[in-house]
């Protein structure tokens, strides 16, 4: 998490690293233009798609009631209102394009008020617009503006990692704290952040001294340095101070009026990991600002906002599957002697033990030899044990796992309230022996058939990667961070990574 200042004023929080790169927004407000070009290509062209399904090629059809109102007019109405709410809302903010779900939520909550401004618009004047319209319109636009910033992420992502869009970073703070956000930010090369240099205002630091980040190496400075040196040999467009006892109260408000003269922007981290920006606000106190963070989410994670979501969700995805549930358990069938479903005990909410449902894709005496692969594959006494080239493992169940063709019977367990769609991975009782008090956390929530660690890596994280992504999770769960995580879900699968 870190503050942002521009000019030498704090005006927004952002999670780092996922939000951090957008404090130096100049480089995206060309972004910025391409977007509202395009929301309001897709805007019309949704309320004239509606007007075509509704009226047909005709144009001079009118609302009811006692004033009359051209559709076509009306469509064009509706396209500037809405683009004008989207800005409002700050859909396009320089400072949310590209990570996070900000600018997605934004999107929902300016089309929510557009529909609201236009229902009061038709019982102020009584206007009668048709019902099929607007039930086309609204939908349309939304799922449009969606698609659209979905892509332009995809290109803003593709031109950060090819280095264009790239912000040049000075860190001013200890050696240790900057080492730690510089590995971060070379971890997460998406973000666009590259430190240039590292400044301790109050350090010996030798001539020459370079600091190891992984990949590449920073230039040091310390004391002998002054801050037009520090800009000079990073050619920095963004200073991060990664703590500020090497500046004082007086220090850092100094280095706020000598940034906003040369136009460089500024983030002060105050080192809060793995705590989402939607728990997070800045109070004043005493005419002093401080962070003020909600408590976890685990209690918001079991409402019965997700728990309705869950299963209708699931019954609709039963139903649109059901071919391919049929023609699996045929595959699976003829594959060998054994059941079409594997039941396996893994450890639910709170500990709960329950039958999870899989198709089987093993021999039928597979847990029998489990034990003895895992002493040969030197895994038995590790956590999250699996074999890459299980022998077990049939030829249809190697294809249908590729696919998690094989997971998809757990629909049956999310509908039964045993499982959500999205949450921790739910693990067999001997792994949940080995937890300690952070990784028991994951059971504060139903486990789910997907979550972070499906989208990241799946099989191939590291045991405290896991439990890191499933405690994140569950202590700033949201409806649109599952949403998104679905949305993942799929894209993971079809790139197979993981899977195995």
């Amino acid at each position: 998490m870190a503050i942002v200042a521009q000019g030498g004023r704090v005006v927004q929080l952002f999670h780092a690293p996922e939000q951090a790169r957008a404090a130096s927004g100049r480089g995206l407000r060309p972004w910025a233009v391409r977007l509202v070009i395009t929301d309001w290509l897709v805007i019309y062209a949704a309320v004239t798609i509606a007007l075509v399904l509704r009226f047909g090629v005709s144009t001079d059809k009118t609302t009811n009631g006692p004033i009359s109102v051209s559709y076509g007019v009306l469509g064009l109405a509706l396209t500037l209102v809405w683009l004008a709410i989207l800005g409002l809302y700050r859909a396009r903010d320089t400072r949310i394009l590209g990570e996070g779900p900000q600018e997605y939520q934004r999107l929902i909550q300016a089309t929510l008020i557009t529909f609201g401004v236009l229902g009061a618009f038709s019982l102020a004047f009584k206007v009668d617009m048709s019902r099929g319209y607007l039930a086309v319109a609204f939908p349309l636009g939304l799922l449009g503006l969606l698609a659209s910033r979905i892509i332009w992420r995809r290109q803003l992502r593709a031109a950060r990692s090819s280095g264009k869009l790239s912000t040049s970073v000075l860190l001013i703070g200890s050696v240790r704290s900057a080492q730690e956000i510089a590995r971060w930010f070379e971890r997460h090369h998406r973000s666009g952040l590259h430190v240039r240099a590292v400044w301790v205002p109050d350090g010996d630091v030798e001539e020459g001294q370079v600091m190891a980040t992984g990949g590449r190496s920073v230039t040091v400075l310390g004391k002998g340095a002054e801050l037009d040196d520090a800009l000079a040999a990073s050619g920095a467009q963004l200073v991060i101070v990664t703590d500020t006892d090497h500046l004082g109260h007086q220090g850092l408000k100094q280095l706020t009026w000598d940034l906003e003269e040369v136009r460089v922007d500024l983030m002060i981290s105050p080192n809060v990991v793995d705590v989402a920006g939607s728990r997070i606000a800045l109070s004043t106190v005493a005419s002093m600002p401080f962070l003020s963070v909600s408590e976890p989410q685990y209690a918001a994670a079991s409402t019965w906002r997700k728990v309705i979501f869950d299963r209708l969700a699931s019954a609709l995805l039963v139903l649109a599957a059901l071919p391919v549930l049929a023609a699996t358990a045929v595959a699976v069938k003829l594959s060998g002697p054994g059941r079409v479903f594997y039941r396996q005990q893994r450890i639910g909410k709170d500990g709960v033990p329950f039958d999870m449902i899989k198709f089987r894709s093993m021999q039928s005496n597979a847990d029998a030899e489990l034990h003895d692969l895992m002493e040969e594959a030197g895994l038995a006494d590790g956590p999250l044990p699996k074999l890459k080239d299980d022998p077990r493992v049939t030829r249809i169940g190697r294809f249908i796992r590729r696919y998690s063709i094989d997971e998809l019977p757990q629909l049956l367990n999310v509908i039964r309230g045993e499982m959500s769609l999205v949450g921790p991975r739910p693990q067999r009782e001997f792994e949940v022996a080995r937890y300690d008090d952070v990784a028991h956390r994951r059971l504060r929530v139903r486990p789910g058939m997907t979550g972070l660690w499906q989208i990241s890596g799946r099989s191939d994280l590291t045991w405290d990667d896991a439990v890191r992504l499933d405690t994140y999770y569950v202590e700033n769960w949201s409806m649109i961070a599952d949403v998104a995580i679905l949305w993942r879900t799929t894209r993971a699968v079809i790139g197979r990574e993981g899977a195995y």
